[in-house]
């Protein structure tokens, strides 16, 4: 699997074996030999690859079916709550559990405002 996935990332990269050999610090040969399974990369090496194809180890080792790069945690609740999937406990929430969730929310926050600089006590 991970031979395969290598191959399939570089290509869809639009990268050489040259390129990504490179960026991994051995030759072209050895490289080629990870994509056909003959070698194996050490797990420096595989962490190298996997930026450089901006994937994740997980999927290039078959531990993960999301090619994509997770993407940073967005600390936003406002945005987060427009996630798809979300669950509470694995119960699915719906687009009602949402709506009242941000509402709620909402409320909570209405009325406060940033402190104005006069009403700071370290004046």
């Amino acid at each position: 699997m991970f031979a395969k996935r290598l191959k399939q990332m570089r290509k869809k990269r639009k990268l050489t074996m040259q390129e990504v050999a490179d960026s991994v610090g051995v030759a072209k040969s050895t490289y080629a030999g990870y994509e056909s399974g003959y070698r194996q990369p050490t797990i420096e090496s595989i962490q190298t690859i996997s930026r450089k194809l901006r994937t994740s180890a997980d999927y290039l080792l078959g531990l993960t079916d999301y090619p994509e790069m997770p993407i940073e945690p967005n600390h936003n609740a406002k945005e987060y709550l427009n996630h798809e999937r979300l669950h509470w406990d694995g119960v699915p929430l719906e687009q009602d559990d949402l709506d009242l969730i941000r509402n709620l929310l909402e409320r909570v926050l209405q009325g406060r405002a940033a402190p104005k600089k006069d009403d700071s006590p370290f004046q």
